[in-house]
This record gives C-alpha cells, sequence and structure tokens, in this order.
C-alpha cells in the first residue's frame, strides 16, 4: 500500500557501516549472506518445517509403510529386493538372542528412507506443478483441459489435510525475468507519458544499458536466485523499508477501518476486551497452524511467510538500518491513554483472559485518575520522528528506562485507548470519515507506538481501526487478521444486552502496571522536536474517504469485465480530469505465488488507457467506439496484473539490477532514471478474503470497509479501494494539504464522475442510482445501524451533503 513512497525515497548505503564498496566482493559477500539467512528462517522454524516437511505425507504413513513391510517380512516377503540383508549386515552383531531386534531396525531403516524418497518425489511433483502459470493466463470464467488436468493433478498430490505452511516448502522460487523484456515493458509503460524527445533519450540510454551493464547485473541476480530462497523480497525489505530514514506515519504505516456503518457496541473498554482476546485467539490459531493457507483463485497456494511476524514484533531504529525484533512469545500488551502507558497481562495460569476480564482490565486504565508524568504524555511521538533520531534519542532511553521500554517493544501488539470519538456522524458524515481516517493514519502525532508492528486503536465511542507498520508484511497479511478480528469479536464473541462482553469479571487480577519514564532533560528536548515535526506531518495530511454506493462488483461482472481492471481504468479518467495530464501510475500486487514473495507494481498508465480517457473528452466519439476502448484498456491491464503476479513483472526486476549496480559502484544513467521517477498516482485494491466470515446478504453493514496509506509523492495522490459485498465500494484518497496540485475532496468527485461515466457506457447512456443507507439512530452505536449516500464537495464545501 505505502510502499511507493518508499520505494522512490530509498538511498541504498551498501553497506552497514557505510563503507565504501569496492567491486564484485561484497555483491558475492552479499548474495551469500542473503543465501544464508534464508536457511537461517528455516532452521529457526524447525518445528513448522517438520509439520510441513512430511506434507503433503504424514507421520502417520511412516507407521503404515513400517507395518506393511513388517507384515510382508513375516509373510516371508521382500519388499526391499535384499536391501534389509545388506542393512541388518552393517548393524552391530549384539549377539543370538538381538537378532530379532536387528531385523525391526533394518526395516525402520528402510522404512524411513523409502519414507523420506516419496515425500521429496511428492515435494518435487508438487512444486513442479505449482510453477505452471498457464492458468492464470485464461480468459476469467474459462477452463481449458490443461488447466483442469492441473487442477486434478495439485488436489491430489496436496493431500487432504492443509496446515498454514504446508505449501512452503513446495511453492517455486520466484523467477528473474529476462532484462530485454524487463526494459522493453519499462519502454512501453512510460511512452504515454514521455514526449518524443523524451523518450527517444530515455531509449538510447536503455540500448547502452543492454548493451554494456545489463548482462553483468542479470548474472549476478540469476546467482541469487539459486541460492537465496528469493532473488529480490529481502533487498526490498532492507533497502526500501530498514534503510528509509523518513518517518513512518504517513510515508510508510497504512490504516484499516472499522465496520463502516455499524458500532457493535459503544462501550470502549467491552470493545477493546473483544477485540484485544480476538486478536490473541488469531495468534493461538497462527501458531498451530489452524488457519489455512489462502488459495487464490480457491486452487492456487500463496506463500505464507509473511504471518510469522504479526504478533511479537517491533521494528528496531537504528543508525542508517532499522531491524526487526521478533519474539516467539508475549504474554501481555502495552496499552496508551491519557498520555500514560501500562502494561496489561493477557493470561492468568489458566490460559487466555476472558473477553470480560480483559474489559475490566481496559476499564481500570479509564479510570485511573493519575496524570501523565512530564513529557510522558508526548513520547511515542519519537517512533514518528527520523530514523537517525530516534534511534539516537532510543539509545539514551533504554538505558535510563529499560524496563519500561521492553515492556512496550516486547508486547503482542500495542494498544490506544483514544479520548476521542471516530467514525461516521449523523451531523456531517463526510468530514466524519475524513477525520476518522486522519485519526487512524496519523492520531495527534504522539499516541500511537509505531514502530509496533500494529497499533489497535479504540475510540471512546467503541470505533475501532489499526495503524500498521509496514515493513514485516504487506496489506493482505493485516487485512486477513483484521478479517477475523471483526469477524470473531462480533459474530462469535458478541456483546450483552447493556454492551458489555459477556461472562463475568474477574476482581482478583491484579492491577495494569502503569510504567513508569525517567527522562532526563536531553530526553526531553528531542521529544518537544519528535512532537514538533510529528504534528506537521500530520497536519499537512488530507484524507477523504467517501463510500461510492452507485454499483459494486456485481454489476462490473455482469458487464463481463474485471473489478480492479475497470477501476483502475477509471481512475486513469478521473486523474486526468484532475490534472489535465497523464502521470506515473502505482498499483501494488502480490508475488506469493512463489516462495517468500512480497509485491510487484502494476503500471497502470498504459496508452490504451490514454486512448480511452482521450476518447472519453472527444464528444466526437461514439459510446461504441468509446466502449471498445475501455475494453483494450482493461484487457491490456489484465494482461500487466498477471505478468507482474507471475514474476514478470518491471519495478522488481529493475529494483534489484540498481541494487546489484550499486555494489559494484556501476553507474548505469538509465537505472538511475528509473529510480529517479516519481508515483503522482499510487493505488492499491485491499482484498477481501474471508467473505465466508461475513454474511453480507442479510448483514450488508458488517463487512470491513477498508484501510489507507499516505501519497507517494508531494504532489501526487494515493488511493485504495475495497469492494464492501456486491454494491458498494469505499475509496481512501490522500494527499498534501501543502501542495496546490492536490484536492482528495475533488478527486473523489472525479472519481465518481469517471465510474457514473463509464457504467453509462454498458447501461444505454444511463447513470446508475445510488443505493441509499438508512441513518444511525442518535448515540446508539448498536445494531444495524446505517448511513445515507452522499456527494463530496471540495475542500472549502466539504459539509455540502445530498441525502
Amino acid at each position: 500500500m505505502a510502499e511507493a513512497h518508499q520505494a522512490v525515497g530509498f538511498r541504498p548505503s551498501m553497506t552497514s557501516d557505510g563503507a565504501e564498496v569496492e567491486l564484485s566482493a561484497p555483491v558475492l559477500q552479499e548474495i551469500y549472506l542473503s543465501g544464508l539467512r534464508s536457511w537461517k528462517r528455516h532452521l529457526a522454524r524447525f518445528w513448522n518445517d517438520f509439520l510441513t516437511g512430511v506434507f503433503p505425507a504424514s507421520p502417520l504413513s511412516w507407521l503404515f509403510l513400517f507395518s506393511a513391510i513388517q507384515l510382508a517380512w513375516f509373510l516371508q516377503l521382500d519388499p526391499s529386493l535384499g536391501l534389509m540383508e545388506k542393512i541388518k549386515e552393517l548393524l552391530p552383531d549384539w549377539g543370538g538372542q538381538h537378532h530379532r531386534l536387528r531385523g525391526v531396525l533394518a526395516a525402520a531403516l528402510f522404512a524411513s528412507c523409502l519414507w523420506g524418497a516419496l515425500i521429496f518425489t511428492l515435494h518435487v511433483a508438487l512444486r513442479l506443478l505449482l510453477s505452471y502459470h498457464g492458468w492464470l493466463l485464461e480468459p476469467h470464467g474459462a477452463m481449458s483441459s490443461p488447466t483442469k488436468t492441473w487442477l486434478a493433478l495439485v488436489r491430489i498430490f496436496s493431500g487432504r489435510k492443509t496446515m498454514l505452511f504446508s505449501y512452503q516448502r513446495s511453492l517455486p522460487r520466484q523467477p528473474v525475468p529476462s532484462v530485454q523484456d524487463t526494459v522493453r515493458k519499462y519502454l512501453e509503460s512510460v511512452r504515454p507519458i514521455l514526449s518524443d524527445e523524451d523518450f527517444d533519450w530515455t531509449s538510447v540510454l536503455a540500448q547502452e544499458f543492454l548493451r554494456l551493464q545489463a548482462s553483468l547485473l542479470q548474472w549476478y541476480l540469476q546467482l541469487k536466485s539459486w541460492w537465496a530462497s528469493n532473488y529480490v523480497s529481502d533487498w526490498w525489505e532492507e533497502f526500501v523499508y530498514l534503510r528509509s530514514r523518513h518517518s513512518l506515519m504517513v510515508n510508510s504505516n497504512y490504516y484499516m477501518m472499522d465496520f463502516l456503518y455499524v458500532t457493535p457496541t459503544p462501550v470502549q473498554a467491552a470493545r477493546a476486551g473483544n477485540a484485544v482476546h480476538a486478536l490473541l485467539l488469531y495468534r493461538h490459531r497462527l501458531n498451530r497452524q489452524e488457519i489455512l493457507p489462502t488459495l487464490l483463485m480457491g486452487m492456487r497456494p500463496l506463500c505464507s511467510a509473511q504471518y510469522e511476524k504479526i504478533f511479537n514484533t517491533t521494528r528496531i531504529p537504528g543508525l542508517q538500518k532499522d531491524h526487526i525484533r521478533h519474539l516467539r512469545d508475549s504474554r501481555h500488551v502495552a496499552v496508551f491513554h491519557r498520555g500514560r502507558f501500562f502494561r496489561v497481562g493477557t493470561h492468568s495460569p489458566s490460559g487466555l483472559l476472558s473477553p470480560r476480564a480483559l474489559e475490566q482490565q481496559f476499564q481500570r486504565i479509564l479510570d485511573d485518575p493519575s496524570p501523565a508524568c512530564p513529557q510522558e504524555e508526548h513520547l511515542a511521538a519519537l517512533t514518528a520522528a527520523p530514523r537517525d533520531m530516534w534511534a539516537q534519542v532510543r539509545s539514551s532511553l533504554k538505558i535510563q528506562a529499560e524496563d519500561a521500554l521492553e515492556a512496550v517493544e516486547g508486547a503482542a501488539f500495542f494498544v490506544s485507548l483514544d479520548s476521542e470519538p471516530a467514525g461516521l456522524t449523523r451531523e456531517d458524515p463526510a468530514a466524519s470519515l475524513d477525520a476518522y481516517a486522519r485519526a487512524l493514519l496519523a492520531g495527534r502525532g504522539h499516541d500511537r507506538w509505531f514502530d509496533k508492528s500494529f497499533t489497535l486503536i479504540v475510540f471512546s465511542n467503541g470505533k475501532l481501526g489499526l495503524s500498521v507498520e509496514h515493513s514485516w508484511a504487506d496489506c493482505p497479511i493485516s487485512g486477513h487478521m483484521w478479517e477475523f478480528t471483526l469477524a470473531t469479536e462480533c459474530f462469535q464473541l458478541g456483546y450483552s444486552a447493556d454492551g458489555h462482553c459477556k461472562g463475568h469479571p474477574e476482581p482478583s487480577l491484579p492491577q495494569p502496571q502503569r510504567l513508569h519514564w525517567d527522562l532526563p532533560e536531553k530526553i526531553r528536548l528531542s521529544i518537544s522536536l519528535a512532537l514538533r515535526g510529528a504534528k506537521t506531518l500530520s497536519g499537512n495530511i488530507d484524507c477523504h474517504v467517501f463510500p461510492f454506493s452507485h454499483f459494486g462488483k456485481s454489476f462490473i461482472k455482469r458487464c463481463h469485465l474485471s473489478s480492479d481492471s475497470f477501476t483502475q481504468v477509471a481512475l486513469q479518467l478521473a486523474h486526468f480530469r484532475d490534472r489535465g495530464e497523464f502521470c506515473l501510475t502505482y498499483e501494488s500486487t502480490m508475488t506469493r505465488l512463489f516462495l517468500e514473495g512480497r509485491t510487484e507494481t502494476v503500471r497502470s498508465c498504459t496508452r490504451e488507457a490514454c486512448n480511452f480517457v482521450r476518447a472519453m473528452e472527444d464528444k466526437e466519439k461514439t459510446e461504441p467506439q468509446r466502449r471498445a476502448l475501455f475494453r483494450l484498456a482493461v484487457e491490456k491491464h489484465q494482461a500487466l496484473l498477471k505478468a507482474a503476479m507471475s514474476g514478470q513483472g518491471v519495478d522488481r526486476h529493475l529494483f534489484a539490477l540498481y541494487i546489484v549496480s550499486q555494489f559494484l559502484h556501476l553507474r548505469s544513467p538509465f537505472l538511475d532514471q528509473v529510480h529517479s521517477e516519481q508515483w503522482q498516482l499510487a493505488t492499491s485494491q485491499i482484498p477481501v478474503q474471508q467473505i465466508h466470515l461475513f454474511d453480507v446478504h442479510n448483514y450488508p453493514d458488517y463487512v470491513s470497509s477498508g484501510g489507507g496509506f499516505g501519497p507517494a509523492d508531494d504532489h501526487g495522490y494515493g488511493v485504495s479501494y475495497i469492494f464492501m459485498g456486491d454494491d458498494t465500494i469505499t475509496f481512501h484518497i490522500s494527499s498534501k494539504k501543502s501542495s496546490t496540485k492536490t484536492d482528495s475532496h475533488r478527486l473523489g468527485q472525479h472519481i465518481e464522475d469517471a465510474l457514473l461515466d463509464v457504467a453509462s457506457l454498458f447501461q444505454e447512456g444511463q447513470r446508475p442510482k445510488p443505493r441509499c443507507r438508512g441513518l444511525p439512530e442518535e448515540d446508539s452505536g448498536h445494531g444495524g445501524s446505517s448511513l445515507p449516500c452522499h456527494r463530496r464537495g471540495s475542500k472549502a464545501t466539504t459539509k455540502s451533503t445530498n441525502f
């Protein structure tokens, strides 16, 4: 989501101490270390590897095989063709009375070798099957005979009972694309936005790169792809995220919203109790691998590696480079309320605390009248500071307040009990949603611990939200957790009639532990400086959220079009109307078809999309002509999306080539130009992955409303969207108030108009009408409250609505 800002802002310092790099020795060392890190990760999760290493077989299958061999031996049959006799000869002779024991040991060793060989064969067969991507390139809704055969074989070799990490050892490695193809695709992507002169110059640089440097850089990438788990993902994490020196707030983190139209309870402590309990239930299922692996289109498993760091994880600031600290377990959460920090235990000797017990602990914090200590209230602003500054201050803080700092960084996650309400309101629905988004993305600059893997935010009226740190994983992972949390706390745990968690309090539980910080004057000055910078950054962000309820994915499917491609092409039309020009567009898609894959960029501003946009603005074009051009643009976007997902994208390959060139001190004007580009439109779709957890037909308001992120460029937009049910698309737009070129509300209006204009091409010129919702009841916070459709105004007319 927010990775576009990081991708254009990184400046690699190629060694941990900032030393100069000499020739090719460091790059070989870095490739070696990449592979070493991969193997260490495998060893660190030895138990998971054992459980999945026997997949698709099981330990019981070994016992069955051993029993069959013993039975055959008893019937005087030798299934080993003499091998067991050879094994018996190699075993020590313990005397005649132990002759039978030697036979049993020989059978066990033979069974183990045969079992291992069978498992290895199954792994290789499954990996070869999962390397097939022909199914991805077929038209939607059509399945060829080869694909049907492939799918049947995958299901046969996959076994019956799959666990979260079951497929990890069978996933193929991400391929290194042909450098010639990558350069060709890059030139094709920039052609619509460059003048003839600029494009000719870029083509000259590209040809020079292919002639002089490409083959050497490509050789190093091929070498890394053979040795490491993934040729690009570890460098992407390090150089794009961990070496970034910018503030995490707005620039890197992103947010996830609660239900848009309903709040299950207005009781803040109760909502916090159920949500924390649901999150810890998810962690329990994660630890036991009871979460099913995600299957793309219900058939192709995705890599699950990113799930490992959801909980007990903190990004630790460092000079020049941060690092991710992950603990195996944590039995507490860190809580922030009115400038004070608390440690709240989540387990008792008998296990996980009940939701009612957790509510009781959170209520004790809310009722605690003690004031915050000087500067303690604003301490968390340091996590929103530039990373080098925070790293220096943290070194002093670790000495002065080691226990308190460890309680926060060692927590399962961070909880912020906000003293203000948030969410949709009857009085001003548009402005209230925008304020809700700003509160989740930045807060007040000092009430989120941005280093934690995620912060659970509970507002005073019971509304929820997440602020997520980006380096450890991408949005689909936190989104999967968030869907489970919302569905579990609302539908399974539930609330009593008075809005409290079900069950009974536990008065014998100890009080939450107040954390104390000994802050010397030097740290206090740093806190003041960090707070000033955080407020400036948060005050400059312009967020706009609106549900588009005229139509959704069901209408788009009836047009036999891809929902994502439909929206992306409409965004090109909206942005052109907003700025009067085309620009580089960043759409994030996943590469988790491969082991440890993360993301790739879809360059959505294509020549086909530009032709369609020009046709829409040309009054002489007829509707059939526009409709034909639109279908061409959608088909082109689909082709780019599928290529990116199958490892044949442009940007990650160019990024990895650039990193190798920096290691080698091999300057490439072409790669320098590629990585100086600005993404003025960064976009992302929030996937709905567990639709079975929600009853969208009977309870359409109980669906996640997605999330958003900051703009990638000071004069650009960040746009995310989620398809809520069948008939609503919720958009999250961000930009900088300091820019005279952008206005989030203005772009929102253009997006709505563009979607309606495109839809009219498929409805004989008639614009779809919005599906209006009823208003929420005043201050109730309960049940199926809902909100009407409304149109957005500009910055000056935000409060105007049409019901």
